[in-house]
């Protein structure tokens, strides 16, 4: 089970593996019809932003719904390839890696924020649905956090190599 602090070693490998590369690198496309590099970290502030708000809506809430445990390191496995819900597609625009540095920032402080704030009992005894795990316990979506980031930083790698 990932802790808080596995999900910022992952935050800081994916913030170094795109360092150095140029905004135009970052908003090209070098696959057609996949997301460019600078659209996959937009992709991560959007998830990170939803979760972070499920987490402290559910924590708020009086509903209780205790979830098993979920094989959740499958998200690393890039041979099942998941459809983004439409909340979490990213941006067409160009974007600069500031701009989305400062988003994943912004949205880091606020998911650190809730999670600390958050009693252990709740983590455990509260929960809310993920599109292929179903019902996960809030302590499970925050390891859901860094292992979806190193997901996609599997993919960021793959797309720098085609660059």
């Amino acid at each position: 089970m990932l802790k808080v602090n596995d999900n910022e070693k992952i935050r800081e490998e994916l913030l170094n593996t795109v360092n150095g590369l140029s905004d135009e690198q970052l908003n090209a496309h070098p696959e057609a019809g996949r997301w460019s590099i600078i659209q996959v970290l937009d992709h991560l502030y959007l998830m990170e932003r939803a979760i972070t708000k499920s987490i402290a809506d559910k924590l708020k809430s009086d509903d209780s719904t205790p979830a098993v445990d979920k094989p959740i390191e499958l998200t690393l496995n890039r041979e099942v390839k998941v459809q983004a819900p439409p909340f979490v597609i990213p941006s067409e625009s160009f974007q600069t890696l500031n701009e989305v540095k400062d988003k994943l920032s912004e949205t880091r402080k606020a998911f650190i924020r809730v999670v600390d704030q958050a009693k252990e009992n709740d983590l455990k005894q509260k929960s809310f649905p993920h599109p292929l795990f179903k019902e996960l316990s809030l302590k499970q979506w925050i390891s859901f956090v860094g292992l979806h980031e190193k997901r996609h930083l599997m993919q960021i790698e793959e797309l720098k190599s085609k660059l």
